[in-house]
């Protein structure tokens, strides 16, 4: 018979396919399956009372016979107004703003404010991701120093400030009155988690390069899952510009570098993170979309969320005794804190540009603007981390890039092509 922990120390390793030191084989509880289960673990600990809770409540008929000074809490976290507004044409966003008496210069600097704002924050933002994950803190001649392992730590200081800035945005400025209840933000705040945390914990496993490269081709699975499920139909471009991606993606996973570092190596662990991350991040799209049928703003979307993002993560780590850990580890290196705050406030600004940028300019030019962030990002992390690409992969990388491109144009002239459609007739469905 075989000892539990000797199974579990055994997981890594069948896991990633690599041979790992005996150090290493003792500190299966740093496995990432290992860790994803316990955080579950912390995240079902709040969510099934909750759900009980709820249960309760509708079962009762709370709405009609409740009284109390507890009344109005409950009405707005268990049933909301229900008052549902018309679906927005985007599925998520409210009609932008079309400029009526700005003049040319004044577009053309709103413009460049976007693109430097978007650039600047999420290029930032993936350089600090990388280094806080790959790299050791506190290194010297003799102490090779040591990495900070708790993704879930990173993901609630990320939260945290979105909280915060969404929370002040949303109380100093105007909001359309709020008719969606609470509990309905916990299951994309959920999942929302879930993605970042692979994200994170995926850059243990892979390269930043091949990272970014998943989240390009994440249109692949859409479109499968829009096909096989929804029984929604395509236009040939969107297959076309399907593959171009596949084969991009493929020739850059598939070459091969002389002299490739252990870290850069991808890993079978690494695959199913990014896959994890794919999945958890397109049902928090499909979620939020439906959410959007409410009368809210984007920025209260984002408050929902991180309301329900910050308790459970503060939860999980709580129970789990990792928030004084990580508290300590940024008290011994303060450079670690420095990272995790700026990573914090990139992420919240980000998010804030995203929604300005759309609502200036529309989804095409903001689509323009992150793919070539996703660009620069590839080739910032080459130069600062050294990350060797073959020119199999650097073809790669351009089929990929220009297809996302070819997709971009070729959605603007179809919905400029929607708009002189005779009445009654519908454009093909896309993603």
């Amino acid at each position: 018979r075989f000892c539990p922990h000797l199974v579990l120390a055994s997981l890594p390793t069948m896991a990633t396919g690599e041979e790992m030191s005996p150090a290493l084989q003792d500190s299966w509880g740093d496995f990432w399956l290992f860790r994803f289960f316990v955080n579950a673990a912390g995240y079902a600990s709040i969510v099934v009372p909750g759900f009980l809770l709820i249960q309760y409540f509708k079962r009762r008929n709370y709405l009609e016979t409740g009284r109390g000074i507890c009344f109005p809490v409950i009405k707005s976290c268990v049933f909301g107004s229900e008052v549902k507004s018309v679906h927005q044409e985007d599925g998520s966003l409210p009609p932008r703003a079309e400029p009526t008496e700005s003049s040319t210069a004044r577009q053309v600097f709103k413009l460049l404010f976007c693109a430097a704002g978007l650039q600047a924050s999420y290029l930032t933002w993936g350089v600090l991701q990388e280094r806080v994950m790959t790299r050791t803190y506190g290194a010297t001649e003799t102490d090779p120093g040591e990495k900070f392992k708790d993704s879930q730590f990173l993901v609630f200081m990320n939260r945290i400030l979105a909280f915060t800035v969404a929370g002040l945005y949303c109380a100093l400025t105007k909001q359309p009155r709020h008719g969606a209840p609470m509990y309905k933000y916990s299951f994309a705040s959920l999942s929302n988690i879930l993605s970042s945390w692979c994200q994170y914990e995926a850059l243990k496993y892979i390269s930043f390069p091949t990272q970014v490269l998943a989240k390009a081709s994440k249109v692949i699975p859409v479109m499968m899952m829009g096909k096989l499920v929804s029984r929604k139909s395509y236009e040939y471009w969107e297959y076309l510009t399907a593959a171009l991606i596949s084969v991009g993606v493929s020739m850059f996973l598939l070459s091969s570098a002389p002299n490739r570092h252990v870290s850069t190596v991808t890993t079978f662990s690494g695959i199913i993170l990014l896959a994890g991350y794919i999945i958890f991040d397109s049902f928090t799209s499909n979620w939020q979309d439906a959410l959007f049928t409410y009368k809210m703003s984007p920025v209260q979307m984002m408050f929902g969320v991180n309301v329900f993002s910050c308790l459970f993560t503060v939860g999980s780590l709580l129970e789990q005794g990792a928030l004084l850990e990580s508290i300590r580890f940024m008290t011994r290196h303060s450079e670690f804190t420095a990272h995790a705050v700026l990573l914090s406030v990139c992420s919240a600004c980000g998010q804030l540009f995203i929604f300005y940028t759309i609502n200036q300019f529309g989804a095409a030019v903001f689509t323009i603007i992150m793919t070539l962030r996703q660009a620069f990002a590839i080739l910032l992390s080459c130069l600062i981390y050294g990350h060797t690409v073959t020119v199999v992969g650097g073809l790669g990388i351009a089929v990929v890039f220009m297809a996302l491109f070819l997709r971009v144009y070729a959605r603007s002239r179809m919905k400029k092509r929607s708009k002189k459609l005779p009445p009654g007739e519908t454009p093909v469905q896309k993603v």
